[in-house]
């Protein structure tokens, strides 16, 4: 059985593990990266990005270089311009980024709403559609861009670094706004026009299973692998956890953390306003996803604000407990769930409270944030459904260790069986088997 080296790369951190077929032999402890956040940017220094890949190798104890091939899942969008070398030009603006929403409206208002989502799947969403991180770039600092010579994402930009492939799979491909992720056969010439971007800096379109490059001599030094090792093109990070729930039509994938990710796989995509519609990354299947952009994170808040004095046990049995007696616990409080944005909006909304009184306690202040998220997530449903596909009864979760997933899915329409799965990311790489180029 063929061996992988597996790179999971989330919005902080990078995991990296042996596989065996699904199962990981080894793992390393997870390296973290920096993250910078100011005014509307969220940017990740390329070099801290790569030292953070190479750190994470190195926890393997040197395992890396016995491996048959390399797999790749990433966060996305993780937009960067590289220089013909494949040095970074731009830091990697990340899909948290909301720094291009004037130029988004601009974008939509150019193509048509309508003809931008039957092209590309979704709206020009600002970072979460890097077309307008390049539109963005364009305009405010064009002397970043002198020298470009490719522009991508992050499996992209390791690609450059590792084999000198100039190379992207579909699932990433549909989040940068310029390929045609409904008919899923390339760039779209009339995107690329309207946006300035010439098709010589784009990337080839491989399926994340495809064998892109081998690993060089300077990158085995310089990552701690073996020279000649085969690397696979690569995949989001969403979509590897939706091959490990099997990837069939109607199967529900749902990611529940920080932020919370409901995506449906389908092999007939109809495009919604309100959803993001792209592709899997391999085969002619596509995801529709609904993201709740803070979650954990939102609850975790009001901990830091609110209950700081408590320990994080005590903490976590208040929130079941209130999850528990339901909306009477709230008080009357109401709570906008959109304390990180939204990423299906291009004006993007903030979190609010409504009805607070000089009678609202800090538990109200809790239970209107449990209430708020669990409206939103049942709200996920007639959108799904209006995707025009069936949705299979057996919903595979992964996330936290808080279990929030039993939370949010309490008002949830229908009836659901649930599979809980660990490091669903990491076993959806050892599903895919590597296929050499034409």
């Amino acid at each position: 059985m063929s061996t992988f080296l597996a790179l999971d790369i989330g919005s902080s951190s990078v995991i990296a593990g042996i596989l065996r077929g699904k199962k990981a032999v080894l793992e390393a402890p997870r390296v973290f990266f920096k993250t910078r956040y100011q005014a509307g940017r969220v940017e990740v220094d390329a070099s801290e990005m790569l030292d953070a890949v190479k750190r994470a190798v190195d926890g393997l104890g040197g395992q890396a270089v016995k491996v048959d091939a390399i797999a790749l899942a990433v966060m996305s969008p993780a937009w960067v311009v590289m220089d013909r070398t494949g040095r970074a030009l731009t830091p990697i603006v990340t899909h948290q980024d909301r720094r291009s929403i004037a130029i988004a409206a601009e974008i939509e208002k150019r193509i048509g709403k309508k003809r931008h989502l039957g092209i590309v799947g979704s709206r020009p969403f600002p970072g979460g559609i890097s077309s307008t991180t390049w539109a963005w770039y364009k305009r405010h600092e064009p002397a970043r861009l002198k020298g470009a010579d490719l522009i991508g994402h992050l499996n992209t930009f390791l690609h450059r670094q590792m084999t000198g492939a100039r190379v992207i799979d579909p699932s990433n491909a549909s989040f940068t706004g310029l390929y045609r992720t409904i008919a899923l056969d390339g760039w779209s010439e009339e995107l690329c026009s309207e946006l300035g971007v010439s098709l010589s800096l784009l990337p080839e379109i491989l399926e994340a299973n495809r064998i892109a490059g081998s690993v060089t001599a300077e990158a085995a030094v310089r990552f701690g692998l073996r020279a000649g090792t085969p690397m696979m093109t690569g995949i989001m990070d969403g979509s590897a956890g939706m091959l490990t729930a099997g990837a069939h039509h109607g199967q529900l994938f749902n990611v529940c953390g920080s932020t919370d990710v409901l995506a449906l796989c389908t092999e007939k995509p109809r495009p919604q306003e309100k959803l993001l519609t792209r592709a899997l990354g391999i085969g002619r299947k596509w995801l529709a996803v609904s993201t709740l952009a803070a979650v954990a994170s939102a609850i975790y808040w009001a901990r830091d604000q609110f209950f700081s004095e408590w320990t994080i046990d005590r903490f976590r049995e208040e929130f079941f407990r209130l999850s528990r007696i339901g909306p009477k616990a709230a008080g009357g409080v109401v709570f906008d769930p959109y304390m990180a944005g939204e990423r299906t909006s291009i004006e993007q909304r903030t979190g609010a409270f409504t009805n607070i009184t000089l009678a609202t306690t800090r538990e109200n202040i809790l239970s209107a944030i449990l209430e708020g998220l669990i409206k939103a997530s049942a709200e996920r449903f007639p959108l799904l459904e209006a995707t025009g596909t069936k949705l299979l009864p057996n919903v595979v979760v992964s996330g936290g260790s808080d279990r929030l997933d039993k939370i949010m899915r309490r008002d949830w329409p229908g009836d659901w069986k649930f599979r809980a799965v660990t490091d669903a990311t990491m076993r959806g790489l050892g599903t895919m088997a590597p296929v050499a180029r034409d």
